[in-house]
């Protein structure tokens, strides 16, 4: 049996946590319990915008890292803003009890099911109800706590799109039980695994299960296996939390140096097709339409004019117009457009439209003045 942790309080100094964190008895009818609970809301929280939530359990250990990672990693937009759920389970041992299984057949015992539907039949609701969020949700848990996480995987449809499973301690038939179910399953899952590095009683089942899922050939399934030498049973939340927000929320990326070399460069699709298609894969996987990054447009530009893709010029001018309204961009990019395709009136006219307008990042008023007076110059206009 682990120990419980003690996590991240290094990270509680760089990063304020008070002004959003609020505490909570809740009450439950399944459990006929009262729970602690704790709630992480952005700072900025508004009913305009949608946020995952995110559910942890073993609140006492894990929240206050997970808020931490979170609040870091949406700063510089590697994932959306969340709605963060946490469920104390330390007092009198209640971790063991919410999440206990039988030893015979590996399911919950009746505390453990009546704590299932207390997470999905009141407490997920009660935030769907009362706040705006997205149906993007991830579970995180650690122990015995993570692998009580599987057994969402089980219904038809899973209630979690992510799992952060942290050095799990496995139920019977779970290295075979949760493969087959997710090679079975059509929904878009996230399945991240953390372990340390030191050996115990659950490695070999849980490097069993790591061997099964690796071999699962589905583009619905992002299995990602972290392992860390290092890590002891104690060490390993604090090593595995950033790591799986990096790797769960990838695509929510901006567009990196890499990938701008590697995909857009060697791409023989349009230009702008690989940024449309970027944002339409993270609406379909999280739920909501995030809007267009600055460095994303600017990296389509760029890519533009290096491939000489003119024609994805017009479609970048035509998204800018819509998503930056008040700059410069769409306006000064759809007067190049116009430049390259041999049409200096409309040129000269889109660029005096651009000029009116508020300059945004390396484009200046001096830019467009520069491009009228080289057109005028041309063509005696």
């Amino acid at each position: 049996m682990k120990r419980p942790i003690l996590i991240a309080i290094f990270l509680l100094a760089c990063i304020g946590l008070t002004a959003q964190v609020t505490q909570e008895i809740f009450e439950s009818f399944k459990l006929q319990e009262r729970r602690d609970v704790k709630y992480y809301f952005p700072e900025d929280y508004s009913e305009e915008k949608k946020y995952p939530i995110i559910v942890v359990l073993d609140a006492e250990y894990l929240f206050d890292n997970v808020v931490s990672n979170a609040k870091f990693y949406s700063t510089f937009h590697r994932m959306p803003q969340a709605i963060i759920v946490g469920v104390n389970q330390s007092k009198n041992d209640l971790r063991w009890e919410d999440c206990a299984y039988d030893e015979i057949n590996g399911l919950p015992t009746e505390k453990g099911k009546n704590f299932y539907e207390f997470l999905g039949m009141e407490l997920i609701p009660y935030l769907e109800t009362s706040y705006s969020t997205a149906p993007f949700k991830m579970f995180v848990g650690y122990d015995i706590t993570a692998n009580f996480g599987n057994f969402f995987l089980f219904k038809e449809a899973s209630l979690f799109n992510a799992y952060v499973s942290i050095s799990p301690t496995m139920a019977p038939e779970m290295e075979t039980r949760v493969p087959t179910r997710l090679a079975a399953m059509d929904q878009q899952i996230f399945y991240q695994l953390i372990v340390e590095g030191e050996k115990n009683n659950d490695k070999p089942q849980i490097l069993a299960m790591d061997k099964a899922l690796k071999e699962i050939d589905k583009e619905s399934l992002h299995y990602f296996f972290e392992e860390y030498e290092d890590a002891d049973d104690i060490s390993i939340a604090t090593y595995g939390i950033g790591k799986a927000f990096d790797n769960i929320f990838k695509m929510f990326r901006q567009i990196s140096p890499k990938e701008y070399k590697e995909k857009i460069l060697t791409s023989e699709e349009p230009v702008f097709n690989y940024l449309e298609t970027k944002y339409t894969v993270i609406e379909d996987l999280f739920g909501f339409k995030k809007d267009y990054e600055l460095n994303d447009v600017i990296a389509i530009y760029a890519a533009v004019r290096k491939k000489s893709d003119f024609e994805s010029l017009k479609s970048l001018s035509d998204l800018c117009k819509k998503e930056f309204p008040d700059t410069m961009l769409g306006f000064y990019f759809e007067g190049e457009y116009y430049e390259e395709i041999g049409e200096p009136k409309k040129a000269l006219k889109t660029f005096e439209k651009a000029f009116g307008m508020e300059e945004i990042d390396f484009l200046t008023k001096d830019m467009a003045l520069e491009k009228m007076d080289a057109l005028k110059a041309d063509f005696g206009y």
